[in-house]
């Protein structure tokens, strides 16, 4: 098994990719900054909104099994529809939303029938919510639920499942030390989606647990 994951440096990815390693699995994944994946995972330095770099970095990379787009941003500070910082949040676009779907383009050459890729969502995406903080995050994540969707559409003809996750409020730098979730449980909850997934339930959101949510 072949897994390549976004965002290996901290938070979940890390986790999951400490988690795949400890199941035996070949891991790649990218960093921000040289030297910050764990031991035995193969790096690759990527700037998430440098999108035209995906297809170059990854040309010599084994085929790969599963994708995970885990690397992520909460969004600026000024992030309300009445106070934006519009820069800040075109940036959050970019990598929670466009980012994934470049990545799985370039990733689709190393990928044959059986592949599956996994986006990290937010429970923010729901669209029965109507709270505005974090707005920037929240509308990045609603749309990514909707482009792979598309993507799942797309790929069905192909064999190549994609689900998104609902990991929960997590224990991270992101989600802060009151959150709910456990990194390590939810990051091995992910892995486990990862290994199961398949075309019945591909273009579903899922729970870190497995259950079928709404979007």
């Amino acid at each position: 098994m072949h897994i390549f994951i976004t965002g290996v440096g901290r938070g979940i990815g890390r986790e999951m990719a400490l988690d795949a390693r400890a199941r035996g699995w070949q891991v790649t994944g990218t960093v921000r900054q040289a030297g910050n994946a764990p031991d035995g995972v193969a790096e690759l330095l990527v700037d998430m909104r440098d999108l035209e770099s995906f297809a170059t970095r990854t040309t010599q990379l084994a085929p790969v099994d599963v994708l995970i787009n885990n690397a992520g941003v909460i969004g600026p500070e000024r992030s309300a529809t009445l106070d934006m910082d519009f820069a800040g949040f075109a940036e959050t676009l970019a990598i929670n939303t466009i980012a994934p779907l470049a990545m799985a383009q370039a990733m689709l050459p190393h990928m044959r029938a059986g592949g599956r890729i996994l986006t990290i969502s937010s429970q923010m995406a729901w669209m029965g919510y109507a709270k505005s903080d974090r707005i920037a995050y929240r509308a990045s994540k609603a749309a990514v639920n909707k482009v792979m969707q598309g993507l799942a559409t797309d790929l069905q003809d192909r064999g190549i499942a994609v689900a998104l996750i609902d990991p929960g409020w997590v224990r991270t730098d992101m989600g802060g030390p009151e959150a709910e979730e456990d990194p390590k449980r939810v990051a091995g909850g992910i892995l486990d989606i990862a290994t199961r997934l398949d075309m019945t339930q591909t273009g579903q959101f899922l729970r870190w647990t497995g259950e079928k949510r709404d979007f």
